[in-house]
């Protein structure tokens, strides 16, 4: 745990600002209800990959930014329309390493083998998120996954294949455990569920190159941090090289790593991710149930960056696509597919932030 397949650098101190990074990136003209994480990764989006440096090198997290995300194409799009400012802001998006989410309908390999190849290509690192475990997100708007668990497991080996030697992070099944927690998931479904996260583990973590993370939800959804604990373990944490906390909603990132820690002194002092896509702003406020769901008001967060500066945590990482819908709510799209209104109001928002 924590480094089973060789551990990355942490720098010497945390992000100095919120869009500082972000900013001179754009300056330098490089280019579930409870508290769930609303499940991205639903898009049909299927790009292809030219393999160019999509800005990488220029803001040093040694992680691969896609050149042809919906949010580059919209850059583009807005351009040749004149709307220079609004383009000028959605780099903010654009610009940065943003994780990939392998369709659950059909075979992964194909596309994984492409992004882990062109990551490769410019010695980075490429993060999947594995998001297609049998009856996922209960039947809310992420509903879906593999038919059972047969069919999960050979979805994970191709992801696995698709990967090989190359260098990746894996963020396996954000909201998987907490919905055994909290009464979402049949109690009927709980076993194979256990077995099916354990088995993909052990899959994924007989990669070379590969650092997975088992999905723990964030500080708002499991209150009972003993419980969540052994729940992971179950679940085959202690095989994976730590937990990933926050994904696709909108907590702090000081109350996340606070949380974090509370959660790693119960697991050996196991490492953890946080994604940051969406928390500039914190979570929404008098939003009512579906507060996780494409909230108004919110802001991009701290760049992803494998440098944190904070002895537990491996990465920020933004694992929710920013400007993907988390579900029709708010007049939104359906979850994962791409929604450019939302995308840029996190990116005004940040702007606004940063003053």
């Amino acid at each position: 745990m924590g480094g089973m397949h060789g551990g990355y650098t942490r720098g010497a101190a945390l992000m100095a600002g919120l869009l500082l990074a972000l900013t001179a990136a754009v300056t330098a003209g490089c280019s579930a209800g409870g508290g769930g994480s609303a499940g991205p990764g639903t898009t049909d989006d299927t790009h292809g990959t030219d393999g160019t440096d999509g800005g990488a090198a220029q803001h040093g997290s040694g992680l691969w930014v896609d050149p042809d995300t919906p949010a580059a194409r919209q850059v583009e799009q807005w351009e040749a329309q004149g709307r220079e400012a609004d383009a000028e802001a959605l780099r903010l998006i654009a610009e940065q390493p943003i994780a990939e989410w392998p369709q659950a309908q059909h075979d992964p390999g194909p596309r994984v083998r492409e992004v882990a190849r062109a990551a490769d290509a410019q010695d980075r690192t490429a993060v999947f998120v594995a998001y297609n475990i049998p009856h996922r997100d209960c039947g809310q708007y992420s509903q879906g996954g593999a038919a059972d668990g047969d069919a999960y497991l050979d979805w994970i080996g191709s992801l696995a294949e698709g990967i090989g030697d190359t260098r990746a992070i894996v963020v396996l099944e954000p909201d998987a455990v907490p919905h055994l927690l909290d009464g979402c998931t049949a109690e009927m479904y709980h076993e194979r569920r256990y077995e099916l996260l354990s088995g993909a583990v052990d899959r994924l973590a007989e990669l070379p190159r590969t650092r997975v993370y088992l999905d723990a939800g964030n500080p708002s959804w499991v209150q009972d941090v003993r419980r969540l604990a052994d729940a992971l373990r179950r679940a085959g944490v202690r095989r994976a090289d730590g937990f990933a906390l926050n994904v696709s909603n909108y907590q702090t990132t000081e109350d996340v790593v606070a949380y974090g820690t509370r959660l790693s002194g119960l697991l050996d002092g196991a490492g953890f991710v946080i994604d940051t896509s969406r928390n500039g702003n914190g979570p929404a406020q008098g939003q009512g149930e579906e507060s996780w769901c494409n909230p108004p008001g919110r802001a991009l967060g701290d760049p992803p960056t494998l440098d944190t500066g904070l002895p537990l945590v491996d990465a920020f990482l933004w694992i929710k696509r920013p400007g993907e819908s988390d579900g029709e709510c708010r007049g939104g799209p359906r979850a994962g597919e791409w929604w450019p209104e939302y995308a840029l109001g996190l990116a005004r928002e940040a702007q606004r932030r940063q003053g």
